[in-house]
């Protein structure tokens, strides 16, 4: 289960998450070979000194859930994570603008970050596929990629839905084959990752990961 492991970030993303958690889901991502944890911006700092003697990175979000903030909010939060030890951040898109065909501004909001990130941290970028339409997903992927992100990303997690076989093998086929894509959101268990992987899925958000990689079932609906 090592490679299996090495897929994973490791996620903690609730507000009401507390140090003795980020702890625990840290010394967790040492013993388990994660290949990262997952945790909101106030924890990168602590995170990047907990694993600092390790191959674990300090993975955050940007814009997050809501993906509504200003694209200069964004690369602020971007500049000062990667400031404090994030190696990689997930940004969620401006899901409003986009679903108001305002293409140009969704990928200028990316290229922001992006360019922010560059050769920093890498960049996923959460599409948040429960909230749109196939055609306004496939768009979505289109302009991550135009705009040089490393990946593309299911879900927050905290809008409904999340990853299933089908978003997965269409985020694929839309970004090709030298574009990750991250599933999040309700992955709980070894089958399901299984699943999600042979779908295309380079990299797995949840926070059962110990349970996927113990072929158990995980409670977490992140």
């Amino acid at each position: 289960m090592t490679t299996l492991a090495k897929m994973i970030d490791h996620t903690q993303l609730k507000p009401e998450t507390t140090k003795e958690k980020i702890t625990t889901i840290c010394e967790e991502a040492k013993e388990h070979g994660f290949a990262s944890v997952c945790v909101n911006p106030h924890w990168v700092a602590y995170c990047n000194e907990m694993l600092k003697d390790t191959d674990v990175m300090v993975c955050t979000v940007i814009g997050f859930p809501l993906g509504a903030t200003t694209t200069e909010v964004k690369v602020f939060e971007t500049n000062h994570t990667i400031d404090h030890g994030a190696e990689e951040v997930d940004m969620v898109i401006n899901i409003g603008e986009l679903k108001s065909g305002n293409h140009d501004v969704v990928q200028k909001d990316i290229e922001a970050v992006v360019k922010a990130a560059e050769g920093k941290a890498a960049v996923k970028v959460i599409i948040e596929t429960s909230l749109l339409e196939e055609e306004e997903k496939v768009k979505a992927c289109e302009l991550a990629k135009q705009a040089g992100a490393d990946f593309v990303k299911t879900s927050t997690g905290f809008s409904g839905g999340g990853a299933n076989v089908e978003d997965i093998s269409l985020m694929r086929e839309t970004v090709g084959e030298n574009m990750g894509v991250k599933a999040s959101g309700g992955v709980k268990d070894y089958e399901g990752a299984k699943a999600l992987i042979d779908a295309g899925a380079t990299r797995i958000g949840a926070s059962s990961g110990i349970a996927i990689i113990q072929g158990k079932q995980g409670t977490s609906d992140y």
